[in-house]
């Protein structure tokens, strides 16, 4: 039977993950294909961002071996107790996407993990950059069922989430950056996206995507900020597994709680989490930059900005948040 592209993908690197060459032969005759067509689908993966040596007379090699990401091995480092699906896709469009998918049943902390996305996003429509094994990038499924209301701060929730997440993992100095984004050293570290889909009045169902650079390369990934990776932090090899483990696991502690009592409860630790807590920022809104001093966020999640006129309260959507 003929595989599907996808197919050809994730099989082509599941056997290179062990950093050795596998002759364009091999993995023709394995994969029942010719060895052009081989080279077409290492080239097309190449584009997406697998690092790949080709050498004549040995084949293809990746740049160094690589622990993929594997649904059981993240199940059984989850010590919740969760009936919700985990599910790893080597090559897929979107992570947000594929849950957002209308023929899945989906239940409360569902959560789809990707090695290759070919179509990811960031806030603001903004395509989002993953190096295949240099990322973690996952979406997990929640549904509030008071509506739109019940939502407010869940994106600094889900931050919250991912600092506590890396503190069990020895990384004890992230830092928080109102609305979306997990800063390292003062520079991004990790971002949120939330895609909610319903109607006012109605339960919401909401995607909350992440995704955490682990090994990304600084001279060839332009994410519009200075960012920075877990392997110039950790002492050893970030297995992703034990990171993505440790994510699900704290929003599956955590969402439960936050369903039933809002944001309010989590607001100190928010706060004591502050990259930019009492500094001078700019926030721009559309065209607008408004200068002002960070004095933190309400119940609601809602950033608090001191200016000359007093406290303004901005909410998410389009307003981004710059160190002056």
């Amino acid at each position: 039977m003929k595989l599907k592209a996808r197919e050809v993908r994730q099989q082509l690197l599941c056997m290179l993950a062990d950093g050795e060459f596998h002759s364009g032969e091999t993995l023709a005759r394995t994969l029942h294909l010719s060895r052009t067509a081989i080279a077409g689908h290492i080239n097309q993966m190449i584009d997406w961002g697998l690092d790949v040596f080709k050498v004549k007379g040995k084949g293809y090699k990746l740049s160094r071996a690589m622990t993929l990401l594997d649904a059981d091995s993240i199940r059984a480092l989850i010590p919740t107790t969760n009936n919700a699906d985990i599910t790893v896709m080597q090559v897929i469009e979107s992570t947000n996407t594929e849950l957002k998918n209308a023929n899945r049943i989906r239940a409360n902390g569902d959560t789809v993990l990707a090695e290759i996305q070919t179509a990811g996003r960031g806030r603001h429509g903004r395509h989002w950059l993953a190096p295949v094994g240099g990322s973690l990038t996952f979406s997990l499924y929640w549904r509030f069922n008071d509506g739109y209301q019940s939502m407010a701060g869940l994106s600094l929730l889900v931050g919250i989430a991912i600092c506590r997440a890396l503190q069990d993992c020895g990384v004890d100095d992230a830092r928080l950056k109102w609305p979306n984004d997990v800063y390292l050293f003062g520079k991004k570290l990790a971002g949120v996206l939330i895609e909610v889909e319903g109607q006012i009045g109605a339960p919401a169902d909401c995607i909350i995507g992440i995704g955490l650079n682990v090994r990304v390369p600084q001279h060839e990934y332009d994410v519009g900020q200075p960012h920075i990776d877990l392997s110039q932090v950790a002492e050893a090899e970030t297995n992703r597994n034990i990171i993505a483990a440790q994510i699900i696991h704290q929003l599956w502690t955590l969402l439960p709680d936050f369903t039933q009592r809002g944001f309010e409860p989590f607001m100190e630790e928010w706060k004591q989490l502050d990259w930019f807590a009492d500094r001078t920022v700019v926030i721009k809104s559309g065209d607008k930059r408004i200068k002002g001093v960070n004095r933190g966020i309400d119940a609601s999640g809602a950033l608090l900005l001191e200016t000359s006129d007093g406290i303004t309260r901005f909410h998410g959507g389009e307003v981004s948040l710059r160190a002056n």
